[in-house]
């Protein structure tokens, strides 16, 4: 065999082995399970204390989203959740990251339209009561249709049969009394519980209603609210009071985190 006819033998081989390799990563990236992270602060991963993937919009490597990725082989993580989303925000930014090859969506979504969390900080400057009050008894009003286009949006955009997770919010007391809950008294703790109950009752209402899975936060995080010996939520921080009443590295990795696995493995 001439030295010619040698040299192209091998740069065929080579071109053959280079082709299969290119091939086999494709296909794995194609097969890879493509996630979509969605939603507000409590996704994105305030509280955690670091937000190196973005500081705009506090997303953080110790959130829930990033934790179920890095756990799970073979998955593709799209984490478009941002502080101090709203529905409308949702629907407008970051719906896009839903595709027909998104098998597997997650959201915390509601917390702001209703201002929850200017209802806590206001209890520590004056009494908050009949503002919590007012808000439960209006939440279908406020909530339902923003909730419908949502979880509606999400499914007409998502694989045929995509999991879509819909996770809800804690109780942020526990009833004692610590610096962490500073200005707001028993009463005004019980009514915010009570405020949270209802919109677990409002997001699983309409969460079934249109189709999606619903995991109520209310359950893991007991016993681990503001307080407690073994806090998974932040309490009041004047230094830095965005990270206030927010999951800690624990209520993701601990809370959420389980939440989600339970439903996508």
């Amino acid at each position: 065999m001439s030295a010619v006819s040698s040299s192209r033998g091998i740069r065929a081989v080579v071109l053959v082995v280079l082709l299969a390799m290119f091939a086999a990563v494709s296909a794995g990236a194609a097969s890879a399970e493509q996630y979509a992270a969605l939603g507000d602060s409590y996704s994105s991963g305030v509280g955690t204390g670091s937000y190196t993937l973005d500081s705009a919009c506090k997303r953080s490597v110790y959130a829930y989203p990033y934790l179920v990725a890095q756990k799970r082989a073979n998955t593709s993580l799209t984490f478009v959740a941002c502080s101090g989303a709203k529905t409308s925000d949702l629907l407008a930014n970051q719906l896009s990251a839903v595709t027909s090859t998104t098998s597997i969506v997650t959201l915390t979504i509601g917390g702001n339209d209703i201002g929850f969390a200017d209802l806590i900080y206001r209890c520590t400057l004056s009494d908050c009561s009949s503002a919590l009050d007012t808000t439960r008894t209006n939440l279908e009003t406020t909530l339902g249709t923003r909730l419908d286009n949502v979880y509606t949006m999400i499914k007409s955009h998502a694989a045929f049969g995509a999991k879509i997770v819909v996770l809800g919010y804690p109780h942020v007391f526990s009833g004692a009394g610590c610096f962490g809950t500073l200005g707001i008294s028993s009463t005004e703790q019980s009514k915010a519980n009570q405020l949270a109950d209802a919109l677990d009752n409002v997001i699983a209402t309409h969460a079934g209603a249109d189709g999606v899975i619903y995991q109520s936060a209310i359950g893991p995080f007991t016993g681990h609210a503001v307080c407690s010996s073994s806090p998974w939520l932040n309490g009041l921080n004047l230094f830095n009071t965005g990270e206030s009443y927010h999951p800690n590295r624990a209520g993701h990795s601990s809370g959420y985190l389980p939440l989600v696995r339970a439903i996508i493995g």
